[in-house]
């Protein structure tokens, strides 16, 4: 595929593991950002990569492809830059999910019991063993499940990377550049129309995060890509005292809510400058992005039931962002059955850092002809979830 040209719209973390998987196997990649590189959706992300709140299915298959990968592509990028891996931050720290109700318990039993069967890790903690992972959890609880395989990363700094690595592979980059309209030739897709002129390609890459929809009508080709809301309090530094991934066992029950109104549950974790980051909240907004301290108040009462020792510590500031949704909660990886050469690559929900590079790594696969490590299938764009919302729009023809 040497001197194929292919755009990927957006440089968020999704696009940017595109763009280095394609880069790499040959492309010539051109990457086109309206914004800067990485500054929307990817810098207001926990940096989670997950395999605990997603039950067997295609998600969970992608979750496992993307959890093997992540130390492979960072040690690639090490081998580049020692200082660019060390900002990346990995720190495949686990993840702890704790019940308080006996429903909970046995609700969490329930889940576990099936991921485990699709091989993912998992670990009942007693009392005491919980206490000793954890001295500053609930004593409240019911029951505990340990995920060794759960892993954080500094999300902006991780996008950072890959798309350095893409860059170094030949990759050219465009920010300030918005995409405004597609321009076809006999059903296909052969150049946009952006703030900075035409951009012309083989192939294009859909990878816009909350705003894929919005672009994809633009490009005459809609899906139901929707921006999903959500908030962080982000404490002062403290001394260590949350050593995993902490979450109430609600937390998969809101993922997988397709509720519009508010959805929390309790999620707690530190980072390595000692901030405690606390969610989560998921509602259907639109682009709304104004805090509402309502939302911020339930998150932080969630949090202390979780952890009490959280009580007078200060919160130094709160961000929000949105996640990009789809009406069954499963990525869209593939291509556009209606306009040849375009491609999509999102609706992640909260799940985009984590499964980002499996998704790009199953995108280069496709676009080569080649055997996907998992069946793409259940992400095909043509799929009812996708294709049954949006408004479609004019495509421009030209002879």
């Amino acid at each position: 595929m040497y001197g194929t040209r292919v755009a990927v719209l957006g440089a968020g973390i999704v696009g940017c593991a595109c763009a280095r998987e394609l880069a790499l196997a040959g492309f010539e990649v051109t990457v086109v950002e309206r914004g800067a590189a990485a500054s929307a959706t990817t810098a207001h992300g926990e940096g989670n990569v997950l395999v605990s709140d997603k039950g067997p299915g295609p998600e969970l298959e992608l979750a496992l492809l993307s959890r093997r990968l992540w130390p492979q592509v960072l040690a690639e990028v090490a081998e580049r830059s020692e200082h660019a891996a060390r900002a990346v931050e990995w720190e495949p720290k686990g993840g702890i999910v704790v019940a308080t109700t006996d429903a909970g318990a046995r609700e969490l039993t329930r889940f576990a019991a099936g991921q485990a069967t699709a091989g993912v890790r998992t670990e009942d903690l007693d009392a005491d063993a919980l206490a000793a992972a954890e001295p500053y959890v609930t004593r409240e609880h019911t029951a505990a499940v340990h995920y060794p395989q759960d892993a954080q990363v500094q999300p902006a700094a991780a996008a950072a990377a890959l798309l350095t690595e893409a860059l170094a592979a030949g990759a050219t980059l465009r920010t300030g550049c918005e995409v405004l309209g597609a321009v076809t030739r006999g059903g296909r897709i052969t150049g946009v129309r952006t703030s900075a002129g035409l951009l012309e390609a083989d192939g294009f890459v859909n990878a816009a995060g909350p705003w894929s929809g919005e672009l994809a009508a633009r490009l005459g080709a809609p899906v139901d890509v929707r921006p999903r809301r959500g908030e962080v309090l982000v404490t002062t530094p403290q001394p260590p005292m949350v050593f995993h991934k902490v979450y109430d066992a609600d937390y998969a029950g809101a993922v997988g809510s397709s509720a519009g109104e508010l959805r929390t549950s309790a999620v707690v974790e530190s980072t390595r400058g000692g901030s405690v980051l606390i969610g989560s909240s998921r509602r259907r907004v639109g682009f709304d992005d104004r805090l509402r301290p309502a939302v911020l108040s339930v998150m932080a009462a969630k949090a202390l039931r979780l952890f009490p020792a959280l009580a007078g510590i200060a919160v130094m500031r709160a961000y929000g962002g949105f996640r990009p949704y789809v009406p069954d909660h499963l990525p869209v990886i593939g291509a556009d059955p209606r306009l040849s050469g375009l491609w999509h690559v999102g609706g992640h929900e909260g799940a985009g850092i984590g499964l980002s590079v499996g998704s790009a790594r199953l995108l280069r696969r496709l676009m080569l002809g080649q055997p996907t490590e998992i069946d793409t299938a259940p992400f095909r764009v043509d799929r009812p979830a996708v294709l049954g919302g949006g408004t479609r729009m004019e495509r421009e023809e030209t002879a």
